[in-house]
Parts: C-alpha cells; structure tokens; sequence
C-alpha cells in the first residue's frame, strides 16, 4: 500500500522517466549549460534512485549541494528543499539557486555546525561529498544525525575505493587519485577559520566496510549499503559504450560508487 504521507507517488522508472521530460523541457536546468549536462548524464540515473528512496520525506536538506541539480529535481518532485555547501555558488548556478525554492546557507560542514535547529529535517542527502574532506568525517555526520528528526533518514554515496577503475589503473602503474603536481604537490589550500582544506579533490575514498564503520560510529540505526550502478544517460549510437559499463556493473564490488541509507 501507498504511503498517504509520500510527497508523491513515483516509482524510481517513472522519477527517471519525469527526469527526463523535464530535462528535454529546459525545466531542471539551462541545456546551454555543459558542465551540468554531463553532470545530468552522468548522475540521473543515480539521482533517480535517491528520490525515490526519498519520497516520504518533505523536509530534504542536500550537503555540499554545489551544481544544485539533484535539488532541482527535488524540488520538481515537490520537497522542500533546503542545501549548504562551503561556497557561496548561487551566483554560478542561478537557475537553480535563484529560480527554485532552495534555502541556502554558506557552511563547511568539516567544522561548521549545521545553521538549523535539532530535529528539523525528515532526509539528509550527502552525495559525493565526503570523499573530499580533509579532515575527520565524523563531525559532519554527528551534525547531520542532530538535524534529523527521529527516524530520518540519511543518504550518502561515495566512490569506491576498490572499483574496476581503480584496480585496473594499479595494475598498469598509475595512481587512482587526480593528478599529482597540479592537486597535491603544488596545491593551494582553501583556509577557513585558521585551517587548510583541500575540496578540490579526493583526499579518501571508501570501501564498503568502511562507509558502514562511518555511520556506525555517528549512532545511525538499521544502516542499509551497496555498491551502486553506474548507467549514464546515453543517446543514439552512444549507447553501445553502456556495454562496458554493464559488463564492470555485474560484479557489484568492481561498480565506481558506494551508497547508504540509515535512520536516526
């Protein structure tokens, strides 16, 4: 039975489906925009996903929202959005930051207390984020449990440490973070109240055990994780290149990405 207090009604195939009516509409954002349209490609699938699982809570607050675009589908899907990131970008993403719904508050959740009060949101979503922390992650989570309202729930997802990817990139010498010199060696770091962060890139990525050590550790309940497919929005002869990534997805522990669930 359908929940009566779901935001809607919309199986993960229909939200996909909506995503991409929307999307051809110009609606989710400015198709002139490239930098989030390979994001859109890229991400839908997993976005889709995300949404459903999040259907019966009104009140979504989006860590380290940056492009703002899964925000714009939730707002679409008709939740009450709320983000933070530790950038000001509604300026570079106007579209959505302006011309949505979308609270928006500047906070490095690294060290910042999140600016909302205990138990006031029904979902927390912190997608691809963590893995460019530089310091503890735990403080974050203890922050996002604090905002949750009992019962909550949180959704992270992260790269895979031990994906195809990366195993294949050992095995033929290279490394499987960004570029060295230009990202470690002669990085420059974004100080924030007399400490150095490094956002721009990934300072840990997670292995499944270690996702759920995470989550564990901040108090979070009935904690559900996977390693999550990887089906980028393909069109015309494009979709032959989906072949490699179904033949990577069949083993789930080689897929690029991790996501949990768990309640408060």
């Amino acid at each position: 039975m359908k929940s009566i207090h779901s935001v809607h009604h919309l199986s993960q195939r229909e939200i996909y489906k909506k995503s991409l009516e929307l999307r051809k509409q110009g609606v989710l954002y400015n198709l002139l925009n490239m930098e989030i349209e390979d994001i859109f490609r890229g991400s839908i699938d997993r976005f889709s996903e995300i949404a459903y699982r999040l259907k019966d809570s009104r009140k979504i607050l989006d860590v380290g929202s940056g492009h703002g675009l899964f925000l714009s589908l939730l707002c679409e899907l008709g939740h009450e959005c709320y983000s933070v990131d530790f950038l000001d970008i509604t300026e570079k993403y106007p579209e959505i930051y302006k011309k949505k719904p979308v609270e928006f508050c500047v906070c490095n959740v690294e060290i910042d207390t999140i600016p909302h009060e205990d138990n006031f949101f029904d979902a927390v979503a912190c997608s691809q984020v963590l893995e460019h922390f530089t310091h503890s992650h735990l403080p974050a989570m203890k922050e996002i449990y604090r905002v949750l309202k009992p019962n909550g729930i949180v959704e992270i997802d992260v790269p895979n440490a031990v994906c195809f990817r990366n195993r294949s990139r050992m095995i033929r010498g290279k490394h499987i973070t960004y570029d060295y010199e230009e990202h470690y060696l002669y990085a420059e770091p974004f100080t924030y109240k007399n400490l150095s962060f490094y956002p721009k890139r990934h300072n840990r990525e997670f292995t499944l055990k270690e996702l759920r050590i995470l989550l564990n550790a901040a108090k979070f309940k009935n904690i559900e994780s996977s390693f999550l497919k990887s089906r980028r929005y393909r069109e015309g002869l494009e979709k032959i290149r989906s072949i490699g990534s179904a033949f990577r997805d069949f083993i789930p522990s080689l897929r690029k990405s991790i996501i949990a669930f768990a309640k408060k």
